[in-house]
């Protein structure tokens, strides 16, 4: 079923992850969340391209050193944002470099996950964890797949970076993964790409369900990427992605549905908060067209001064809630956007991140696309995702616009 890009960075179950995380009792760090970035790259290599890991305290098993491209991105557009342009750099680099040294394969697309570390001549390395009970190298099947909402961040990130001082390069870059994404557009319903593919190579899964959030993120993308090179034929895959979300919109509920199943015509009924937030951030006028949709979140979603994945209102996730608080700075609701990002902070961990959630387990509605049988979950982990959010709202700073506005 159609479901956000945001969910899959999850694929592992409760039990392995609590048993993977160390954490060591300190003091409650200062540092701004652009500092903590900044930091993270310092730390992660002295110079060169490479890319962070999503989940940095996590010491074993499938979230261990795993750099989930969605993280990554959002985290170049973070440090962009933050003035630390140099860092953002080193991220950006590691993406470039990735889209032309796959292990399997050359057609621009890339992973949704890598190998956190530095990025080094050849292949780049993808994540995963050794198996005691098989004996055995494992890799996740969601992490070598290629979602196209995924994609769309990597497109935004490499933009993020593009200048006179660039030259063309990450501009070329974001064009290549636009190329490959585009293949997915769809004739059925309402049109919008779908979902991209799942599992290994030389022949993963094609994902036929359609993503709400994906295709915000996509219209943002090949949005800007009109305008970054002058052709009007992204502006084209720009307005399908853009049409999909519009019809997305149930006034009954005064809500987006989450996407499509994979039928690609019935809507998903789950409720999900990005996928309110994302497109009055991202698309021209939505803010006012449907502000409704914020009403809707902020009756069926909000917990504790901030707001869970979903209805369940189990706990905070502090990634939804920094996505949430931005969007009230960038319609100039400073106060209420204070009072959020205030308990975005409240959840630094003592490695002077983020983390993901407030409670040990927060349910979203989905199951995992590697175990349909288990629930999806976030959990109370340091997360670079939910940091790169927390330094957008800090700094205000639209990762759909590279401005300080609504588009």
């Amino acid at each position: 079923m159609g479901r956000t890009a945001t969910l899959v960075r999850i694929v592992a179950t409760f039990t392995i992850i609590m048993v993977a995380t160390s954490l060591r009792a300190q003091a409650t760090p200062e540092t701004s969340a652009c500092g903590y970035l900044a930091g993270l790259i310092d730390k992660t290599s002295p110079s060169g391209p490479l890319f962070l890991p999503s989940y940095p305290t996590v010491q074993s098993g499938p979230l261990h050193a795993a750099a989930y491209l969605y993280d990554n991105a959002v985290a170049v557009i973070a440090l962009v944002g933050c003035g630390k342009r140099d860092k953002a750099y080193r991220i950006g680099s590691a993406i470039l470099w990735a889209i032309d040294n796959d292990r399997t394969w050359h057609d621009g697309r890339l992973r949704n996950a890598y190998a956190a570390g530095a990025v080094a001549n050849g292949p780049v390395k993808l994540p995963g964890w050794w198996d005691n009970t098989q004996n055995k190298w494992l890799e996740d099947r969601y992490q070598v797949g290629s979602d196209v909402g995924n994609l769309a961040w990597a497109m935004l990130a490499l933009l993020s970076l593009d200048d006179v001082n660039t030259g063309s390069r990450f501009r070329d870059g974001a064009a290549r993964l636009g190329a490959w994404v585009a293949q997915w557009a769809d004739t059925r319903g309402t049109g919008g790409f779908t979902g991209g593919t799942f599992g290994h190579e030389p022949t993963p899964e094609v994902r036929t369900w359609k993503s709400t959030e994906h295709n915000t993120d996509l219209a943002a993308a090949f949005g800007l990427l009109a305008i970054r090179t002058g052709d009007s034929r992204w502006r084209e895959k720009a307005n399908v992605a853009e049409y999909f979300v519009t019809t997305m919109w149930n006034p009954g509920c005064a809500c987006f549905a989450a996407g499509t199943a994979d039928d690609g015509v019935t809507h998903n009924p789950i409720l999900a908060l990005d996928a309110q937030i994302w497109p009055l951030t991202a698309l021209r006028g939505a803010a006012g067209r449907f502000a409704s949709a914020m009403t809707t979140a902020e009756q069926r979603m909000s917990v504790g001064g901030g707001f869970s994945y979903g209805e369940d209102r189990d706990g905070v996730w502090t990634e939804g809630t920094g996505q949430f608080a931005l969007l009230m700075k960038l319609l100039g609701k400073t106060e209420r956007a204070d009072s959020m990002i205030a308990v975005v902070k409240s959840q630094r961990s003592p490695d002077g991140g983020f983390y993901a959630t407030t409670v040990r387990a927060l349910p979203t509605g989905f199951v995992l696309d590697t175990d349909p049988s288990k629930p999806r979950y976030y959990f109370r982990l340091a997360h670079l995702g939910a940091a790169s959010w927390a330094a957008l709202a800090e700094r205000g700073f639209n990762p759909f616009t590279m401005t300080k506005g609504l588009p």
